[in-house]
């Protein structure tokens, strides 16, 4: 027997249902109620778990992840002690839909959510470190900045550009864009200080720099959305979680495109796009040899590209799990703790020679920043090398 509550949670309202699963696996809808979305009515949530459950029983709670809405509830329930599972939207309306729902609304989502968690054994979800959830929020605005600063720059090529161009709005752009680049310079100088405040993380960020193509802001998002690491114990979750997984789409003798699923954090895909194009340009092993597989095999550049962010995600994994550096020369074993799916991610028919890296205590020397790493802790992602 156990208990399954699903809470639906939106900015101002928490729509929760509790239900049961016998032995028989007969799920029963006990009760559902509605409270406020602020602290003071998470007491009343508790209490109401209480109330309409045996508390030798296992209670376990679903929601989804509605923006950042649900992070305070979460928070709560988590510190409580509570079993809480949050689910990406996608995985639960596929759920609802395979019930037959036809009707959707606060209600009925909490009764399918509590429904599911009564099914279905979930992960369960834990908080970002205060440090990951800082560092996160820093990258996150930098990466808006960058969105806003390319927005704000097609408007301004297209206004001069225009069959009459009006000089107040001009004025206006430019000073819109210098005002972003600020706070860019702004942001990258509080992420290298956030970084350089803790004294391992630092280390760490510094040995994976070391990967040609690879700058502090692409290593602090990949560690910021993914509370260092922590929440993966195997290289086969960290893909999953960032959306590299294969996709296959083969039936009989029908074979469809096979495609990365993209079911995952954005922000990891989107910073080690250019990491990933740096690497290739300047001939970074294993990563180019990798390249040209793919390419030969495929004739999709693109497909090359994905194959070489998949492994240097693996590779940044790694490396800060066994707190080691980047060595492209060595040909032995790399030392790390699930070395086949590192070397096996997207590069069929390599050799172990061909793609074996060396991990090796960490040099002095400069970084994808083509600084020293002891001069310029601020140095950020610039990718005009030489």
């Amino acid at each position: 027997m156990k208990y399954s509550v699903g809470v639906d949670v939106s900015k101002d309202t928490l729509h929760a249902c509790i239900c049961e699963i016998d032995s028989q696996q007969q799920v029963k809808i006990k009760t559902s109620h509605r409270f406020l979305n602020s602290k003071k009515d998470y007491t009343a949530l508790m209490q109401w778990f209480t109330k309409h459950r045996k508390q030798d029983v296992p209670l376990v709670i679903c929601m989804e992840a509605t923006g950042i809405y649900y992070e305070k509830v979460a928070l709560e329930l988590y510190q409580k002690g509570y079993s809480v599972s949050v689910l990406l939207p996608s995985k639960a309306k596929r759920y609802m839909q395979s019930l037959g729902l036809k009707t959707k609304n606060d209600k009925i989502d909490a009764s399918g959510l509590a429904q599911m968690g009564a099914e279905q054994s979930l992960a369960l979800w834990q908080p970002l470190g205060d440090y990951f959830y800082k560092l996160g929020q820093l990258t996150r605005h930098h990466e808006q900045l960058q969105q806003s600063r390319t927005v704000f720059l097609s408007q301004l090529h297209a206004i001069q550009h225009s069959m009459i161009e009006v000089k107040e709005v001009v004025k206006h752009q430019k000073k819109v864009l210098e005002l972003i680049e600020k706070q860019l310079q702004e942001t990258l100088k509080a992420i290298a200080g956030h970084i350089k405040a803790n004294v391992d993380v630092n280390r760490k960020v510094k040995q994976i720099c070391q990967i040609k193509g690879v700058g502090l802001l692409s290593a602090a998002t990949v560690i910021a959305e993914t509370n260092g690491f922590a929440l993966f114990n195997s290289i086969g979750q960290l893909v999953s979680y960032a959306g590299y997984d294969v996709i296959e789409n083969q039936s009989g003798n029908q074979h469809g495109k096979t495609r990365i699923s993209k079911k995952g954090n954005s922000h990891i895909r989107r910073i080690m796009h250019m990491p990933a194009f740096v690497a290739i340009q300047h001939h970074q092993q294993p990563f180019k040899s990798l390249y040209n597989r793919v390419y030969d095999r495929t004739q999709i550049k693109m497909k090359g590209y994905v194959a070489v962010q998949k492994k240097l995600l693996a590779l940044m994994y790694t490396l800060w799990k066994n707190d080691c550096a980047f060595d492209p020369e060595y040909k032995g074993k790399s030392g790390n703790d699930e070395p086949k799916p590192l070397f096996l991610l997207g590069s069929e028919g390599a050799t172990a020679e061909q793609d074996e890296i060396k991990i090796v205590p960490i040099k002095t020397g400069t970084t994808q920043d083509e600084l020293p790493y002891n001069e310029s802790p601020e140095a950020l992602f610039l990718l005009d090398q030489k």
